[in-house]
């Protein structure tokens, strides 16, 4: 949902990833962010979860990140999570978050990413993952390494 530009809202770009090694397992997410010649990363890991949740988590945590109303061009690789977030949540929030009846997968997520997004003026894009896009290899990285460090915190239990 894109609400009108203001003059005073700063231009983000955002690229996030997430991943899982196995599916479901340890999972990590990466993002960078870009105002201005100003550039922000950030990582993080979970023990136990999907590489959904971890591509959802990627965009919670950069858009919390933010720390006033802006206009944001956020990029994924997930088409889960573009797809999601520009055809299917219209119909999620009419049906009170479900599909066919039942809850939505990640419904936490969704709804925590939904909230977030309603202070921003986003545009969502698709960029293919793996294909030399050196934002998006360099989220891929973070996530990589989140997942490594999470695995030493644990020591290498799973």
């Amino acid at each position: 949902m894109s609400r009108p530009v203001s003059k005073q809202q700063e231009h983000v770009v955002i690229y996030t990833d997430g991943n899982c090694e196995p599916n479901p397992g340890t999972g990590g997410w990466g993002v960078v962010l870009l105002y201005g010649k100003h550039k922000k990363e950030l990582s993080g890991g979970v023990s136990d979860t999907t590489n959904n949740r971890m591509e959802l988590t990627a965009a919670i945590k950069a858009l919390s990140a933010l720390k006033r109303p802006c206009k944001v061009d956020l990029y994924s690789d997930s088409s889960y999570v573009i797809k999601g977030m520009t055809e299917w949540i219209h119909a999620w929030k009419r049906r009170q978050w479900r599909r066919k009846g039942q809850a939505i997968s990640n419904l936490d997520l969704w709804q925590e990413l939904d909230r977030l997004s309603q202070g921003h003026d986003i545009t969502w894009h698709w960029v293919r993952g793996h294909a030399g896009n050196h934002y998006n290899e360099r989220c891929d990285e973070l996530a990589a390494a989140a997942i490594q460090a999470q695995r030493a915190d644990n020591n290498g239990v799973e």
